[in-house]
């Protein structure tokens, strides 16, 4: 199963959510695997921390390699690194993914992640797959590769709005690209359940007929806690309200 985090808004949880579910996952003994497609690399530092910057090869190297012919090219698994987490791995992200992305672009490569993630389905029970907040080539191409959608959702006027033309843009790749892609469902997170506008803006979702997914995951400072020492919360704090929410929201997942 090769799931996609994808959201054109930044700061809504976007890493988080792929990273602590795709640890839940690997905790439950599912062989898991992170795409950290974001240039920035947030997926990457949570699962690997200080370590992340020496990490190599990474997702630029594999698409360096999709763009120049090479003689003896690498195997996609050679662009995998494990994580200190057992049955969790990460292809991992690197700056120059930046400055890539326009020669992909240009030459129409959008489907060769695809074509990797396909080929390593045999190795892997759960592929989480981190996105740039932008629709651009790397976004399009994890849509493309993926076969369900999950879209972050912070409580605001703001994201509503935002979040009908998401879902205009993903109903375009699946109807042109990919017609296996779902939407999985909105996860609704930072909720602050005794504020009024959360509550009514979700209520409203819902009423609309959108996938809202429940249990809805919780501001808490310990997420916060959980990035700076680079430890998804089933390893942070088991016991945590959030990591139960994570873990129930993964069950409803399957």
């Amino acid at each position: 199963m090769r799931r996609v985090v994808f959201n054109q808004k930044g700061g809504v949880g976007k890493s988080t959510i792929t990273c602590n579910l795709a640890a839940i996952a690997a905790q439950q003994g599912l062989k898991s695997l992170v795409v950290d497609l974001d240039p920035q690399g947030n997926s990457s530092q949570y699962l690997l921390g200080r370590s992340a910057a020496d990490a190599t090869p990474t997702l630029a190297d594999f698409f360096d390699q999709v763009l120049n012919f090479k003689l003896n090219p690498r195997d996609t698994a050679d662009f995998i690194t494990a994580t200190p987490f057992p049955h969790l791995d990460l292809m991992p992200a690197h700056p120059d993914l930046e400055d890539l992305h326009a020669k992909l672009e240009s030459r129409y490569k959008i489907y060769k992640l695809r074509e990797a993630l396909e080929r390593l389905g045999e190795d892997y029970d759960r592929i989480w797959i981190d996105t740039p907040p932008a629709l651009n080539f790397y976004t399009r191409s994890a849509l493309i590769a993926a076969d369900g959608c999950l879209i972050p959702f912070d409580c605001d006027d703001f994201s509503r709005r935002a979040l009908y033309a998401l879902l205009e843009h993903v109903q375009e790749i699946r109807l042109d690209h990919n017609r296996g892609l779902v939407v999985d469902g909105i996860v609704v997170n930072q909720f602050q359940s005794r504020a009024s506008l959360p509550r009514r803006i979700v209520e409203e979702l819902i009423q609309e007929g959108l996938p809202v997914l429940t249990p809805y995951l919780s501001a808490s400072v310990r997420i916060r806690e959980s990035h700076q020492l680079s430890q998804p919360m089933i390893h942070l704090d088991p016991r945590h309200k959030v990591t139960q929410e994570y873990a129930a929201l993964a069950a409803q997942l399957g």
